[in-house]
This record gives structure tokens, sequence and C-alpha cells, in this order.
């Protein structure tokens, strides 16, 4: 369980339990029939957002998430890095809270790390539909805790 690293780029880590979200991401992996490797989460701002866009995927914008993936097999694994900055925007645009869609997004590059993607005919709502399995999975987790989103 102890395969993620949470780090930062040039931003102050968010106020997330990284605990039990470390717990989530391994149940949804579980759920999609993967085991948890490696896997760090890189937050960041747009500035470095857009420097690893146009870097690694020659691609000229703001993403909430880049996911780079080294799974092999059933084990996912990757780096992902996070604008908060763009995240923030996200969820003032769809009305939820910036920690809201901080969840959604960082279960969003587990998702694409268990084969699911986002780009094709249907994906997207292939991909939100999971997504909102996901967040109702992590409702339903913090559901008898103090934790709260």
């Amino acid at each position: 369980m102890n395969q993620i690293q949470w780090l930062t780029d040039g931003v102050d880590m968010p106020d997330i339990d990284t605990g039990l979200l470390s717990q989530w991401i391994d149940s949804v992996a579980q759920r999609h029939k993967r085991i948890v490797g490696p896997l760090a989460y890189i937050f960041c701002d747009d500035r470095r957002i857009l420097e690893v866009n146009r870097q690694f995927l020659s691609h000229d914008y703001f993403t909430d998430i880049i996911t780079f993936d080294y799974s092999r097999g059933r084990r996912v694994s990757g780096d992902m890095f996070i604008s908060l900055d763009t995240v923030s925007t996200n969820a003032e645009m769809v009305g939820t809270t910036f920690r809201r869609e901080l969840y959604r997004v960082i279960i969003h590059g587990v998702l694409h790390l268990c084969g699911i993607n986002d780009k094709g005919p249907g994906e997207r709502e292939v991909m939100e539909s999971f997504e909102n399995e996901a967040l109702d999975m992590f409702d339903n987790l913090i559901s008898s805790s103090d934790h709260a989103l």
C-alpha cells in the first residue's frame, strides 16, 4: 500500500489525507482487477503543467492532469502531474469544491492507468461513469470517519 508518493513542484501540498487517498486508490485499482505499483502524484501550477505538456506531448495548452504510464500487466504504475491552478479553475466552472475536483482528477489518472481512455467516441462518458463510481466509493469510505469533501 505504500507504493504512492505525493510530491510538489513549485506549489504547497494540498490539504489532503494521503493515507485515506492511498487506500481509496488501491480499492479502485482492485475493482478494475489491477494492483497498485509505484505511483507518483506531482502537484504543480499551470506554468509547470504547460512545460510538461509542451516538452513531452507537444501540446501547447493547460490541462488538469498529465499521466505517464509505466504499467506492466495488471500492475498500474506511473507519474501524474496535476495542476492545482487548473483544478481550481475547473472546480469553479463545474460548480464543485476544489477538493472534490482534485479527487476526481487524482482518480482520473489511475483510471487511465487501468486502461480507460477518454479521447475516442463515447469514451469520455465511460470515463465519467467510472470517475463517479470511484467518487461514490470514496464517499462510502469516509462515511464513518471525520473526513469530508
